[in-house]
């Protein structure tokens, strides 16, 4: 029995371990914000004369790293897609901003590229923002605004700190309303005698 496996094992040919560095498709190493991974976002939505779709890249954007914005607009009437210039620009999304004057900064104007129109960006800071696109066609103005978050969410968001004022708020009225009542009874009981 020994000769015999001793004699296949001298037989068969050496093999090598053939060990792969990824798995399934590109490695992830060579991803970029310019790659074919999913967007972060994906809308579809009408307005006046145009069907537009607009995608960010990647599918997490994080602070200074690229990114991207895709828009891409067509006629409703004869799907041709538009070919003017789209001016993009960003401004902080925050609840402050219905009070104060929101700060908006112009990231590009872009022309389309295969009739899509791209702009990158990096940002430096986490953070909620509104990206708006903007062009103009037979004297109409056309404007697009999506939200976009960079970084990690929120642990807590402004409907968790809404739900804790009025929790507490509820708390306080409990406490204040339980001391009451026994001086109520107290005093409607020294009325009576």
């Amino acid at each position: 029995m020994k000769r015999l496996f001793l004699l296949l094992l001298f037989l068969l040919p050496p093999c090598q371990f053939a060990g792969a560095h990824h798995v399934l498709g590109r490695p992830t190493y060579s991803l970029s914000e310019d790659s074919n991974t999913p967007p972060s976002m994906q809308v579809e939505t009408q307005i006046g004369a145009y069907f537009v779709s607009y995608m960010a890249f990647p599918a997490f954007p994080k602070p200074n790293e690229p990114g991207r914005v895709s828009v891409y607009a067509t006629r409703l009437d004869d799907g041709a897609p538009f070919q003017g210039e789209i001016t993009f620009s960003v401004r902080d999304d925050s609840w402050l901003d219905g009070w104060f004057a929101s700060r908006k900064e112009v990231l590009g104007v872009q022309r389309p590229n295969d009739n899509t129109h791209r702009q990158g960006f990096i940002f430096k800071n986490e953070g909620d923002y509104i990206i708006t696109a903007e062009f103009e066609d037979g004297g109409e103005p056309y404007i697009i605004d999506f939200p976009l978050r960079i970084g990690e969410p929120v642990a807590v968001g402004p409907i968790g700190v809404a739900v804790g004022v009025i929790t507490v708020i509820l708390v306080g009225v409990n406490l204040v309303q339980r001391k009451r009542l026994p001086r109520a009874g107290k005093q409607g009981r020294r009325a009576a005698s």
